[in-house]
């Protein structure tokens, strides 16, 4: 009997001594993964945590109104990557609210006859096409004029001169250049500015099968092996015609398609209206030449002055907003950095400052302080881009709050339903409740717009991962911070 009071009196002992313990431990600070505060939900930064050293962490999350929820180093400056993409689109929509847009309607494509050269001349369409089937806005509609007006032309020149020649953004690693993300920036552009090749499984100990357009002469040095494994690469120098593949491919491996930067889409674009004119039957005696206007320091914005005589034909390229949404919605780094570029040309500087002046006046009217954002491109893929959590917070909900504002969000990839977010939070209950611009470089990891929590209530969010180690998943850890944040909201 007194052996079991004995152990019923040490029992409650025991849990004075863990009250009042608690009690100290309060008063003390604690670690950023157990404090109570600014971090919100519990749970949150202990799910950052699980990344383990070296990952550098940014989130902030906000209601409607302002109210911060949580705040992890909120003022922490971190590359974007492509959450760049929503500073460009808000400023291009919010500069044509305002009548000094990218105005892309006066963006497209025309093609005239300069003495006895077809002249090919872009004025920062992103999106002209050499597509056969083509339905709008083709490059074959420009071929059909020179073919209606001749049938023999000396050289087929490629003008780009409207920009500035500056076809990578400072800050790009060079090794994306012979990639369709890395491909250069000019104001006549096709198809993207990318090539596609294919490569197709041979006899086991002799080369695959690679093929692309005819513009890239091909080095295979790759092998076909027996099974089905796929170890093949592909490298260009820059400036450089030649595409080298090496590697391996399995004789039972299904054909590899990649994508493939260009170097002077001037060119490229006056070498597809060349052979689109051949095919018309017109003769070219000549060559095809591309040129581009120099990049001058301190230089103003103003365009040369325009060619003489009036074009055969004029594209007429999509509005604004439907090229906004295949940027966000699809991250494509090269409509992005064109509709900067367009956006100089109102700005009174040339190139890609004069995109970033238009960028820092709205961020200016938006109240966001300068080192909140600071960026050298309009694509992300600048390793000198930089933005603090609670700047890119406070820019969406500030857009919110314009005219042009649910255009932006409509633009934003849908979770488990569409662009970059089409696979995350499938299945979950943030599935076509969260609208958000994702982002991804050598370990970074962004995220960053709106989600409905569970309350019904829309919560406006950033989070970035840097300097995350190799193996770690962060992008499956920041959607399950997400996942908690709207569950508690």
């Amino acid at each position: 009997m007194s052996r079991r009071l004995v152990s019923a009196s040490a029992m409650r002992n025991d849990a004075v001594m863990r009250l009042m313990l608690a009690a100290l431990l309060a008063l003390a600070p604690l670690p950023l993964a157990a404090r109570p505060g600014p971090e919100g939900p519990q749970g949150v930064s202990a799910i950052l945590a699980e990344a383990g050293p070296g990952t550098r962490w940014g989130l902030v999350v906000a209601d409607a109104e302002g109210r911060e929820i949580v705040a992890i180093n909120p003022e922490g400056r971190f590359v974007p990557a492509s959450n760049t993409k929503l500073l460009t689109t808000a400023a291009a929509l919010w500069a044509e609210a305002r009548g000094a847009g990218p105005r892309m309607a006066e963006s497209g494509a025309a093609v005239r006859i300069d003495d006895r050269d077809a002249v090919l001349t872009g004025r920062g369409d992103p999106r002209m096409s050499a597509a056969i089937g083509c339905i709008t806005n083709c490059l074959a509609v420009l071929a059909d004029a020179v073919a209606r007006r001749t049938r023999q032309v000396r050289d087929v020149i490629g003008d780009a001169t409207l920009f500035p020649d500056q076809r990578w953004s400072p800050g790009m690693s060079w090794n994306n250049i012979p990639t369709s993300s890395g491909t250069a920036i000019a104001a006549l552009s096709v198809d993207d500015n990318e090539i596609s090749a294919g490569v197709v499984p041979g006899v086991i100990g002799k080369p695959p099968a690679v093929s692309a357009n005819g513009y890239y002469a091909i080095d295979n040095r790759a092998l076909t092996i027996a099974g089905d494994g796929e170890s093949l690469a592909f490298d260009r120098l820059p400036g450089s015609r030649t595409l080298i593949v090496t590697g391996t491919i399995g004789a039972a491996r299904a054909p590899v398609i990649w994508r493939l930067g260009v170097d002077d889409p001037a060119h490229y674009a006056a070498w597809q209206l060349a052979g689109m004119l051949r095919a018309r039957g017109v003769r070219v005696t000549g060559e095809v030449r591309s040129r581009y206007r120099p990049l001058i320091a301190g230089e103003g914005a103003a365009p040369p002055a325009p060619a003489a005589g009036a074009p055969l034909a004029t594209l007429t390229p999509q509005p604004l907003g439907d090229t906004v949404r295949v940027i966000n919605k699809a991250s494509q780094n090269l409509y992005a950095e064109l509709v900067l570029r367009r956006l100089a040309l109102h700005s009174g500087k040339a190139g890609d400052a004069g995109g970033q002046a238009a960028v820092t006046a709205m961020l200016a009217e938006a109240g966001i302080v300068p080192a909140g954002v600071s960026l050298s491109d309009g694509s992300g893929m600048s390793t000198y881009n930089r933005v603090a959590p609670r700047g890119m917070v406070r820019l969406l909900q500030w857009a919110a709050r314009q005219p042009w504002g649910a255009e932006l969000k409509a633009s934003l990839p849908v979770g488990g339903a569409d662009g970059t977010l089409a696979r995350r939070f499938a299945g979950t209950p943030l599935a076509g409740r969260i609208f958000a611009k994702t982002g991804t470089l050598n370990a970074t990891n962004a995220l960053a717009g709106y989600l409905i929590a569970a309350s019904g209530k829309e919560l406006i969010f950033a989070i970035y991962a840097n300097d995350v180690p190799e193996g770690v998943r962060a992008t499956a850890i920041m959607d399950r911070a997400l996942l908690a944040l709207a569950a508690a909201n």
